[in-house]
């Protein structure tokens, strides 16, 4: 299966032996893009930019303020909780050009999923906007993180409009819940200390760790997966030599309304659009559909990457098919499978193919992907990225044929070293270096991929991963849980929809009540969208619950 012809559907000039050694570190590659495009602007949020010569100057005085303000060293943790504004380049940078480790944080966490991320990671500092600083507050004493870093969201975009932007946020709309932290050091202290400070520049490999990316697994468990240099730059030059077609150094504009915190926005819009010297907008709340449709009418706009559920509410809004789409070169789509009905309706509005494209936060995280040249395949992942092998293996490992599904397995230079501190999880996942993916697929005579089913009993909620043990465990904290189980259910706005089955404790309990409940410790996407009362159970002879005909007494119930 490694030697089928996948390349005879690359698109032409795309290079099939590309240097992914070509820098030696993710730094490298940034030191690079601001020698050769100074002065062009590389982010834009909220109506203002930054220059790459600015991303340098700001990202060194962070770096500096790290090195000695904080006196961390070379390999420590720096969690940043933050969406997409002006900030979060500036300190990602900063943390790289240190010779630190990111670990990337979503910023809707709870306050317990935040304590397991910080001490899991043994993270030594943390930078986080204060909309979600409260939390932070909750389980201040119960992390092992020394330093925290306070950022308010108009911090960066200078004079009286960030000023204008803070007090908005704050005291109009209320976004800033009431926090005690008394040791954190604000934004605007911590850039002004660092900026009378020497700046130390680290030197890296390709081996060494860039990024904790944190992702679940079948246990349920969040787990870093650890991305060197060495990953992220070979998915960067991978994801450029696929665009090059079509893409030009310093004229492309790009749209990211996917959080940076995520792998896919990471990857693909931050860092290699970085490459080609592309100008950035930073959307910094997609679901204000309105706010986000006027922000797309004041650029010509060449590349555009989303999930499904981005795509469709855009396409449903009346004032989105009013927009000018003649600059649009690209779009991509990515963290969960592209609808076709979204995919038809895109081309007829963009005049613009949808391309759909697969990956993992363990690869990087693109592997596969769709030609952007016009010959996508609809309903398929594509095929593999340069310098990328994949194949399907049957449950007893073996290699399978065209037409057979399987798990789907990948190898290349941007599969992940391993899960940081985790062994065991490591060696479930990893056979050499082929990382099993836990998706079934099946390869089609011309090589295209189709994803059919999950192996892992994970639920896709828009294009993020929820898994059961981990909102099951929430749930049954409940007083008047007895037992419960969690599973995924088909849901057209999202891909899937999380329900719970409860055996009641107390038969007083209600669905609002339980929901409710989740509420306060999940994430909204991991709540669950329905609860229903049950007697018992399905179980195994000693007592596991099966999800699996949970899932089918469900779809004797209510149906699929």
């Amino acid at each position: 299966m490694q030697d089928f012809p996948w390349y005879k559907f690359y698109p032409q000039s795309v290079d099939k032996n590309i240097d992914v050694e070509a820098y030696s570190s993710v730094v490298d590659l940034f030191e690079e893009s601001v020698k050769k495009y100074g002065d062009s602007v590389a982010y834009e949020c909220m109506g203002k930019t930054l220059t790459f010569n600015e991303v340098e100057q700001y990202s060194k005085i962070f770096a500096a303020y790290l090195q000695n303000g904080l006196k961390m060293k070379k390999g420590d943790r720096v969690a940043i909780q933050m969406p997409n504004c002006l900030q979060y380049p500036v300190a990602m940078f900063g943390v790289l050009r240190a010779g630190m480790v990111v670990v990337n944080t979503n910023p809707l966490y709870t306050s317990s999923e935040m304590k397991h991320q910080f001490n899991d990671s043994g993270a030594d500092a943390i930078v986080i906007l204060a909309n979600f600083a409260a939390n932070l507050e909750k389980i201040r004493n119960d992390i092992s993180a020394k330093h925290v870093i306070v950022t308010e969201l108009g911090d960066m975009l200078g004079g009286l409009k960030g000023w204008i932007v803070n007090f908005v946020v704050k005291h109009i709309k209320n976004m800033v819940p009431s926090y005690n932290l008394p040791k954190a050091i604000g934004w605007k202290k911590a850039m002004s200390l660092g900026n009378n400070s020497e700046f130390k520049r680290e030197n890296m490999s390709l081996g060494e760790p860039a990024y904790l990316q944190y992702t679940g697994g079948t246990t349920g468990v969040s787990k870093g997966a650890e991305l060197t240099h060495g990953n992220i730059v070979a998915n960067m030059q991978q994801i450029s030599a696929w665009m090059k077609p079509k893409l030009k150094e310093k004229e492309e504009v790009v749209i990211t309304a996917l959080p940076l915190y995520h792998i896919f926005a990471l990857t693909v819009n931050c860092l290699a659009m970085m490459k080609i010297g592309a100008h950035n907008v930073l959307i910094t709340n997609p679901r204000d559909m309105p706010g986000f449709i006027k922000e797309l009418s004041k650029h010509k706009f060449t590349v555009f990457t989303g999930v499904n559920t981005l795509f469709n509410g855009l396409l449903n809004q009346e004032n989105f098919q009013k927009l000018d789409f003649s600059s649009l070169k690209i779009a991509v789509g990515g963290g969960m499978a592209v609808q076709q009905a979204t995919a038809e309706k895109w081309k007829k509005v963009t005049n613009t193919p949808l391309a759909e494209g697969y990956g993992l936060t363990e690869t990087s995280p693109v592997a596969t992907c769709n030609p952007i040249d016009g010959t996508e395949r609809n309903g398929t992942i594509g095929v593999p990225l340069p310098m990328t092998d994949i194949k399907v293996i049957d449950d007893d490992g073996n290699q399978l044929s065209v037409g057979e599904k399987g798990e789907l397995c990948i190898k290349g230079p941007q599969v992940m070293k391993g899960y940081w501190n985790r062994p065991d999880e490591t060696e479930k996942v990893m056979e050499g270096e082929w990382f099993k993916t836990g998706d079934i697929a099946v390869i089609d005579s011309d090589g295209f991929v189709k994803i059919v089913d999950r192996k892992k009993e994970m639920i896709l909620v828009s294009g993020f991963n929820v898994y059961p043990n981990e909102v099951e465990n929430v749930l049954a904290s409940h007083p008047k849980v007895l037992e419960v189980g969690v599973i995924g259910m088909p849901d057209p706005r999202s891909t899937e929809k999380v329900v719970a089955y409860i055996v009641p404790k107390d038969k007083s309990v209600t669905e609002e009540e339980l929901i409710a409940f989740t509420k306060e410790n999940l994430t909204n996407y991991k709540v669950p969208k329905e609860v229903y009362f049950s007697d018992e159970l399905p179980k195994t002879n000693v007592g596991k619950i099966l999800r699996r005909k949970i899932k089918e007494m469900h779809e004797k119930k209510v149906g699929s």
